[in-house]
């Protein structure tokens, strides 16, 4: 099971984090700030796996982007980097060439999509084309919701 993901720039700006184990926020600020210090002091060519504490931190670099897992010992590492080119290739679909920016302003999609994808720490659905399936439900729901011509009427527009 994954216990979390984070994705951090190149910067060590923390864009994301999804936390599927409890922990207090001191402790989830002390893991992040020493993870990001680890895989940014990394070289390119280093393998993307390393041991931390109890888990197993799995970590890809997309563009100026890191996505970083922590998975428990007996979990497959490979499975969980395919998860994380799963995730990159939904954001890419979406998005249209994800960048930084694009989960910078638009993070509540960015947490929609990895929703879809797992759950509990688990992969909920496989499919891209079932997930951005319901990613287009949840824009639609999205713009029923939002009053055409609010912002004119109330002489915002």
């Amino acid at each position: 099971m994954m216990q979390f993901m984070l994705l951090f720039s190149r910067q060590g700006k923390l864009r994301l984090q999804k936390w599927y184990v409890a922990h207090a926020d001191k402790v989830k600020k002390k893991i992040t700030r020493e993870l990001i210090s680890t895989i940014l002091a990394r070289k390119p060519k280093m393998c993307s796996f390393l041991e931390y504490k109890e888990s197993k931190i799995v970590y890809k670099r997309y563009a100026s982007l890191y996505f970083c897992c922590a998975i428990e010992q007996e979990d497959n590492e490979l499975l969980t980097l395919e998860i994380i080119h799963r995730y990159v290739e939904l954001l890419d679909k979406y998005f249209g060439s994800v960048c930084e920016l694009d989960i910078i302003f638009n993070f509540e999609k960015a947490y929609f999509i990895l929703d879809e994808l797992l759950v509990g720490g688990e992969i909920q659905e496989t499919s891209k084309k079932n997930v951005l399936k319901a990613i287009a439900a949840q824009d639609v729901l999205q713009e029923d919701e939002t009053p055409q011509g609010f912002f004119e009427d109330h002489g915002l527009g």
